[in-house]
């Protein structure tokens, strides 16, 4: 509201580009915290699965509300301001509003990191490939758009103030083209990312790659013929594996072996919910006993 006042005051399309990101993103935060509470719902007979996968569709609207509703918006306000260029009112409250935005946005942008430090001390990888690995986007859609917030406003602050020091409104409007560019790059990042898991991803290579050296290494395993993973939610995981036990083993063995795998990679990786195991050795044997008979 205080950057809309400022904006209408001093006339400046890079404050009303950041009014028009400020709104977004108090809508966005709205999402996100709904998406976070339904996902959480217990499994029902519709969903058996759970809701994990909902906050995948809300990081999915925010970030196209952020490139519908602040980067295009803001794209737009800069063509508008360069082609009937408006003159600027000196006003001193831009410069305090947006030396209050900054300090707001670099709290929240710094709570942030520290949430993705957690991440990145988990998967041992830096900024961008956590992003990529990661199957939770709330911490880094919050941290993205905050860090995009921020840079934001020193670019409406550099505009405004050129735009004054050269008595020409065009810094000011190219100001807000660069905050639209900067909104429409970190909400295209966001919304592939949101596709991906929403249409549905399994685990990281490595951790696709670890689970299958686990099930090998069990004493009654011949061979895992295939390994099947998908992220059915922040941080839970279902596991349908193909295995081939030695043909020695009966019935009674091969359900203790099954055991001894889920028990294994449960252990490793917590946020396995659900494992489902063929068994191949014992489905050819119950195949050749149905021939004989």
């Amino acid at each position: 509201m205080v950057k809309i006042v400022a904006a209408i005051f001093s006339g400046s399309s890079a404050m009303t580009s950041e009014a028009i990101h400020s709104t977004v993103d108090a809508f966005n935060s709205v999402f996100l915290l709904v998406g976070e509470r339904r996902s959480k719902r217990a499994p029902d007979p519709e969903h058996p699965f759970g809701y994990g996968r909902e906050i995948y569709f809300w990081t999915l609207l925010v970030a196209v509300s952020m490139f519908a509703g602040g980067g295009a918006l803001s794209f737009y306000e800069g063509v508008r301001h360069l082609a009937s260029p408006k003159p600027l009112e000196v006003s001193t409250w831009n410069y305090v509003v947006l030396a209050a935005a900054a300090g707001f946005e670099t709290w929240a942008t710094v709570s942030a990191y520290r949430e993705h430090r957690a991440v990145k001390r988990e998967l041992d990888l830096g900024l961008w490939a956590a992003f990529r690995a990661s199957k939770d986007l709330t911490t880094f859609t919050v941290l993205f758009e905050n860090g995009a917030a921020l840079v934001g406003v020193g670019i409406a602050a550099a505009g405004i103030a050129l735009s004054h020091a050269l008595k020409s409104s065009y810094p000011d409007g190219v100001a807000s083209l660069l905050i639209g560019i900067v909104l429409l790059v970190v909400a295209w990042f966001l919304i592939r990312e949101s596709k991906g898991l929403l249409i549905g991803e399994g685990v990281d290579p490595r951790a696709d790659k670890e689970m299958r050296a686990i099930t090998a290494a069990q004493a009654d395993v011949e061979e895992v013929i295939n390994l099947l993973t998908l992220q059915t939610g922040p941080k839970q995981v279902l596991v349908l594996m193909d295995v081939r036990f030695r043909a020695e083993l009966s019935t009674a063995q091969v359900v203790t072996s099954v055991g001894n795998i889920e028990r294994s990679l449960r252990e490793r990786f917590p946020d396995v919910r659900r494992i489902f195991v063929e068994a191949s050795s014992l489905t050819r044997r119950e195949h050749a006993e149905e021939r004989i008979v």
